[in-house]
């Protein structure tokens, strides 16, 4: 499987829910953190919540990459 080719990962979303919950929680983290960069300064909290959002965004991409990968080695076998 081509993870570029758009019809399998459509494939992909329809079939697994985990990956489409966490593409949709990793959006939301992306659209959280554009409106924090869109402030001119950022309180303390919302400092320390930037960071968090941040590292649990790479963590949803991290695992979004492995079901991807996975999916890609199931659908050549």
């Amino acid at each position: 499987m081509d993870l570029h080719d758009p019809e399998s990962m459509a494939r992909l979303e329809r079939e697994n829910d985990e990956y489409r919950r966490l593409k949709a929680q990793h959006q939301d983290f992306d659209d959280k953190l554009r409106t924090l960069s869109g402030k001119r300064l950022l309180t303390e909290s919302e400092k320390l919540e930037e960071v968090r959002m941040k590292k649990e965004k790479l963590f949803l991409k991290d695992r979004i990459a492995a079901i991807e990968r996975d999916f890609a080695t199931s659908t050549r076998a």
